[in-house]
């Protein structure tokens, strides 16, 4: 039951060729060919203007904003869960040492 299920490794049905042995070249020094001139490639530039920069200002600051804001909700929310636990404690608590002392 727990032990794996190995595939059964299929036999091949063709016949096997051997793999090809490729000889190598010989390399004769002294023929040098002029390397190869690649054109630059023609991207645009940025053109940083001040409304563009103002447009990145703004979504960075509400980038922030945003992130802040959901990080204090998960902060609160962590607080909040702490302080029901403690409260939940001490009722229980109150609720153990009431049950003793009427025993």
């Amino acid at each position: 039951m727990f032990r794996p299920k190995l595939p059964n490794m299929p036999q091949p049905t063709s016949i096997v060729t051997p793999p090809v042995v490729v000889e190598p070249t010989t390399i004769t020094p002294g023929t040098s060919t002029p390397p190869a001139t690649v054109p630059a490639p023609t991207r645009p530039t940025v053109q940083l203007t001040p409304g563009t920069a103002l447009a990145l200002v703004g979504g960075g600051t509400a980038v922030v904003l945003v992130v802040g804001a959901v990080l204090v909700s998960l902060l609160l929310a962590v607080a909040i869960t702490g302080a029901s636990v403690a409260v939940c404690a001490l009722v229980i608590r109150s609720l153990v040492n009431a049950d003793a002392k009427r025993r």
